[in-house]
């Protein structure tokens, strides 16, 4: 009876005691990085890259549901960080040091405006291993948004709802209703997606910056990074003609798909397949 008193436990201590072993299980992966954790490439080649989803204007890492569920179900290991949509000046230099916090290869993907910052923020990274752009712009050094969005559905003048901020920032909404050139938030931004999905999309829609449409890019990535561009041929944001003369221009390799500007949420298979093929040429 005094043996079994000398080894009771408070609960207190049988806590602290399934805590310690937790860390001890969990050493080792701390002691490798969190990408040792990361499954191999089949085949035994070397780990598989973290893919970096980047959304663009008027939308947030929750676009790239449909294709982080995807490539979670492949054995990816998948962030979707917030793009600040404050300018490329502000949001590649916020991206580049969230590439930097990660070890080991990284695709990354950007979507629409997301390009710009892309095509920043991944200069002279060298875990960056490819870039994929979905219908998305693929500047060059000193082009602006401007440059690139020529018959664009989306124009200042009757697309665009302005808020002022604090300090001199003017956040860009876009309308929901057709106004003079511009036809509309589902014609236009959303065009294929579903009716309840567009609601959605509209009510939850982020602000892009004045700012972004005016700040000129500097060198891009994907001058020393391999490329791949997928272009929606149904896309009114940033037409097919201008991805294209983009995607060329960057060396990019092409591929295209029925869909408007949102291919990310309307042609989720498309893309992810598409990510997958870059993941694999970065052995």
């Amino acid at each position: 009876m005094d043996h079994l008193h000398r080894v009771r436990r408070s609960p207190r201590t049988r806590i602290a005691a399934a805590v310690l072993a937790v860390v001890a299980m969990l050493a080792p992966l701390w002691a490798g990085g969190l990408a040792s954790a990361n499954p191999a490439h089949g085949g035994g080649h070397g780990p598989r890259p973290t893919i970096v989803l980047l959304h663009g204007d008027w939308a947030d890492g929750s676009s790239w549901n449909a294709v982080i569920e995807r490539l979670q179900r492949r054995g990816y290991d998948v962030v979707a960080p917030p793009n600040p949509l404050r300018g490329p000046a502000f949001d590649a230099p916020y991206v580049a040091s969230f590439l930097a916090s990660i070890d080991g290869p990284i695709v990354l993907v950007a979507h629409s405006y997301g390009g710009f910052v892309a095509t920043n923020a991944a200069t002279g990274n060298p875990n960056v291993k490819a870039l994929v752009y979905i219908d998305a712009f693929i500047p060059d050094t000193g082009q602006t948004f401007v440059d690139l969005a020529a018959d664009s559905c989306i124009d200042a003048t009757n697309a665009l709802e302005p808020v002022p901020g604090p300090g001199g920032v003017v956040d860009l909404y876009l309308r929901r209703e057709a106004n003079g050139t511009y036809p509309g938030y589902a014609k236009c931004f959303a065009n294929g997606v579903d009716r309840n999905q567009t609601a959605l999309l509209f009510a939850a829609q982020r602000p892009a910056a004045f700012d972004q449409f005016v700040t000129p890019s500097g060198p891009p990535a994907w001058e020393a990074i391999p490329s791949w561009s997928l272009i929606g041929t149904a896309d009114r944001v940033i037409t097919p003609a201008s991805q294209r003369a983009m995607s060329t221009n960057a060396g990019a390799r092409i591929s295209t798909v029925n869909a408007g500007h949102l291919s990310l949420i309307t042609r989720p298979d498309t893309v992810t397949n598409l990510v997958v093929t870059a993941a694999n040429a970065t052995d």
